[in-house]
């Protein structure tokens, strides 16, 4: 079936038997990972956790299956999780919904998966599986977000602090939480023992990030002027910022050229696709000049590489920050070239 944002949330709290499969697509993975560990938590503290990966499922698509329906080697809960499914695991889905019993539920996320895509539809299909679209909460629904987390905490926001919360994180749960918990550190807040949280709580932590240091950034790196780069990588770290908004707004930013420049390939100019989208006039230089060095593999390639950049920073023993620093330089190296 497919899931609304609070059907989904109840699912994975209270998950029933006969839901097998827990399709999360679209492209907030930090959402998605937060709904996994939620379906975890809600199996109890001693469910083990089973990972497999795309190369297994297409060597053994039986193997998802076969998964679903072992017995945990201490008998107590298990569930399967799937990172960065894509339709290659077509097959193993298809034999994990028409198996005769699966008794451990598998909660699979992938990114770049199209909602009009084979995987999507299956689940969407199967009465035993739902299928939720990710996607980075913007404006009202961000600052939504930041009420509800803060509320786990024994937070209540006022004034513009969810806004702000919201701007800092760029959306991201994972960095989001990561400044609410700071807060109630700071706070000495806890559900039990709720305190109200307002701006100068908030600048007394250094919560907040704004744009322009990110567009800055963001700049620098499709221009290829790395050594601006450095700058304002510095200029971030020093004010207690974290990569993961960067890498998030970067990656809207790509996605927006992606479609610019896919109508410039029909035959559009810079200026009209520009128009047509209502791109806004600030923005209108950084854009064009970005347009006229990236061709659209270069785009494709670069989207794929912050992603990848933004996955590894969350496994943990991962370098971390400095992953996406690396990536950043790399991107604007790249561009420099003329090589995207």
């Amino acid at each position: 079936m497919k899931a609304n944002a609070g059907q989904i949330r109840a699912a994975v709290e209270a998950p029933k038997p006969d839901t097998r499969l827990y399709l999360l697509h679209g492209p907030d993975e930090a959402g998605a990972a937060d709904l996994a560990a939620r379906l975890g938590k809600a199996l109890g503290p001693e469910a083990e956790r089973i990972d497999i990966d795309m190369k297994a499922l297409r060597d053994q698509p039986g193997l998802l299956a076969d998964e679903a329906a072992s017995l945990s080697l201490f008998g107590g809960a298990r569930y399967i999780r799937v990172q960065g499914i894509d339709e290659g695991a077509a097959e193993a889905v298809a034999l994990l919904l028409g198996a005769e019993r699966a008794g451990n539920p598998v909660v699979a996320i992938g990114p770049n998966l199209k909602a009009s895509g084979k995987l999507v539809k299956a689940a969407i299909a199967a009465p035993t599986a739902m299928a939720f679209a990710c996607y980075v909460p913007e404006g009202a629904g961000a600052a939504q977000l930041a009420g509800t987390i803060a509320r786990e905490h024994g937070l209540r926001l006022t004034g513009d602090v969810p806004h702000r919360l919201a701007l800092a994180s760029a959306g991201d749960r994972a960095v989001l939480t990561r400044e609410i918990e700071k807060l109630a550190l700071f706070l000495d807040a806890d559900p039990e023992h709720p305190r109200d949280a307002d701006g100068a709580a908030l600048d007394a932590i250094g919560a907040d990030l704004g744009e322009g240091e990110l567009f800055g950034a963001i700049e620098a790196i499709l221009d290829g002027r790395v050594a601006e780069v450095g700058e304002e990588l510095a200029k971030l770290g020093e004010g207690g910022g974290s990569a993961i908004p960067l890498l998030r707004q970067l990656v809207r930013r790509l996605m927006t050229l992606a479609e610019l420049r896919a109508e410039m390939d029909q035959g559009a100019s810079v200026d009209d696709a520009m128009e047509r989208h209502r791109v806004f006039f600030k923005e209108r230089p950084a854009i064009g000049r970005a347009l006229r060095r990236w061709s659209a593999p270069q785009i494709a390639r670069a989207i794929e590489r912050v992603r990848q950049a933004e996955r590894a920073m969350m496994h943990s023993g991962s370098a971390g920050e400095l992953l996406a620093e690396v990536e950043c330089v790399a991107i604007a190296r790249a561009a420099a070239r003329g090589k995207g």
